[in-house]
C-alpha cells in the first residue's frame, strides 16, 4: 500500500461518498448488552451521501434494542471485486418519521413490510459518520496482480494501493 492518508471535511465526506456509493450492501455492526458484539447485512439507501447513511428496519430487532443502550456502530463495505474496503464509524438513531420512511420506500421492501409503506413495524436507521478507514487499490485487476507482484519483488517498494481515513 501507498502512504497513509488522512483526509477531512469536504473532500473526507466525497471520498467515503465515492468507496461506498456503488456498495449496495452494508453490515451493521452495533454493541451486546453482554459487551460481544454483533453485525448483519442491511440495504443502504440509494442517496448522495453527506455524512448520513440511511437504512430502513423493523422496530422490534436485536439491533434496534442495542442501538438504544449504544448508539455507536460501525458499517463494513466491501467491494472484493475493485478492491476498495470500507469502515464506517458513527452514532446510529432510530425514528418512526414517517416522511423519511416514503421517501426512501420502493417496492423491495414489501418483502418485509408486508403491509407496504405504511407497515407500523418499519422504522428508519439513521447512521452519523465519523469518521472512516479506506483500503483501496484503483487499477484493474490484471494491473493489481502485477503489482502485487512487483511488490513481492522489491520487498514493498511499489505502490498497489492506498490507505487512510477520511474525517467528517
Amino acid at each position: 500500500m501507498s502512504e497513509f492518508k488522512q483526509i477531512t471535511g469536504t473532500e473526507g465526506l466525497e471520498k467515503i461518498g465515492d468507496l461506498i456509493s456503488d456498495i449496495r450492501m452494508a453490515m451493521l455492526t452495533t454493541l451486546c448488552e453482554d459487551g460481544t458484539i454483533d453485525s448483519r447485512p442491511m440495504a443502504t439507501q440509494n442517496t448522495k451521501f453527506d455524512g448520513t447513511v440511511w437504512f430502513l428496519t423493523a422496530k422490534d430487532t436485536g439491533k434496534v434494542r442495542e442501538i438504544q443502550n449504544d448508539s455507536h456502530v460501525s458499517l463494513i463495505y466491501a467491494d472484493p471485486g475493485k478492491a476498495k474496503y470500507v469502515t464506517v464509524k458513527g452514532q446510529a438513531f432510530v425514528s418512526n418519521d414517517r416522511q423519511k420512511i416514503k421517501e426512501l420506500w420502493n417496492p423491495m421492501y414489501q418483502a418485509w413490510f408486508h403491509e407496504g409503506v405504511d407497515d407500523p413495524q418499519i422504522n428508519v436507521l439513521r447512521v452519523d459518520v465519523a469518521e472512516a478507514d479506506y483500503w483501496e487499490a484503483s487499477s484493474s485487476a490484471i494491473v493489481r496482480s502485477i503489482k502485487y507482484l512487483a511488490a513481492t519483488v522489491t520487498k514493498g517498494k511499489v505502490d498497489v494501493g492506498e490507505h487512510g481515513k477520511a474525517l467528517v
